[in-house]
């Protein structure tokens, strides 16, 4: 696969040889430093924009069979809450919201009605902080955070303690080392494992890897939903954004716009396809909907 990576026990991949505690901590302190200086100044269209609104009202649809009577009024932790859509989202619908993130530069940029339900500083200090509190959640949401981590399992069983006993937990980790992926190397549409980005990439799942892990911390999965498969234009080289960087916003708004064709149909289609999609293996992110089993 890529002579940085090691498999684990449970089948997910992961840097041989990962940052100390001390070292990470200073990368994203540098790295959130030059985010709050400007990186966040990027516009998105509008086409972005119900892009990011259709992804949260297909999860939406997935929590509402869960929580069938009065949704509103609720509580949501978002654990790496980033730019704060999901937290604008779910104030929308009535909840009650809760944001943790290194930096408020995301939310200041572009949901700063959030601020308020911010909360910045070590994510993993902030979360021991609200376990020894005894604080849950009716929602446990976490997009594009365990990939980073030095020890998933332990954030895993971390974030397990926090939702309530009939809560629900949203997990999102890019689907990596993927069938697609896997191909595109074999058939030579590639010439490296691309998607092997550390120091900010330190963990790789993909669907299977991903149910053995999340069992293995103590949570039952409920669903797990794909998004569109990206990586397929890499079988194409007019389209390959790999070999060819120049083409990559061009496929990015390709999938935009398909994603937004989609997401037009009914609700619960949409969903359906997007869960055939996870079952095949394929889709550039995939995103876990689980409640608390057994202790792991």
């Amino acid at each position: 696969m890529d002579e940085r990576l090691k498999q684990h026990a449970l089948g997910f991949w992961e840097i041989i040889n990962k940052p100390k505690k001390e070292e990470l901590q200073q990368y994203y302190a540098d790295k959130y430093y030059q985010e709050a200086k400007g990186s966040y100044e990027l516009e998105y269209t509008q086409e972005e924009l119900s892009y990011f609104r259709a992804k949260l009202e297909q999860r939406m649809a997935i929590l509402s069979r869960y929580f069938p009577h009065a949704c509103s009024g609720r509580r949501l932790l978002d654990v790496g809450c980033g730019e704060g859509y999901a937290l604008a989202f779910f104030q929308e619908q009535g909840w009650s919201v809760t944001g943790l993130d290194f930096s408020a530069a995301g939310v200041r940029s572009k949901n700063p009605g959030c601020q308020d339900d911010l909360v910045t500083g070590d994510i993993f200090a902030l979360l021991e902080a609200k376990i020894s509190a005894g604080e849950t959640y009716d929602v446990v949401w976490s997009q594009n955070v365990l990939e980073h981590v030095i020890d998933p399992l332990n954030l895993l069983k971390s974030l397990r303690t926090l939702v309530s006993l009939d809560g629900i937990a949203v997990i999102t980790v890019p689907n990596d080392c993927s069938i697609t992926q896997r191909a595109a190397l074999d058939k030579q549409h590639i010439d490296n494992a691309f998607w092997v980005l550390p120091p900010d990439h330190l963990n790789y799942f993909d669907r299977k890897s991903l149910s053995r892990t999340l069992t293995a911390t103590g949570w039952e999965c409920l669903e797990v939903l794909a998004d569109f498969p990206v990586d397929w234009f890499l079988f194409h080289p007019g389209s390959n954004y790999v070999r060819d960087k120049s083409v990559g916003k061009a496929v990015h708004k390709a999938r935009v716009q398909i994603e937004n064709v989609l997401h037009q149909q009914p609700i619960e289609d949409v969903v359906e396809f997007w869960s055939s999609a996870a079952k095949l293996g394929i889709g550039r992110n995939i995103t876990a909907f689980l409640r608390r089993g057994k202790a792991g």
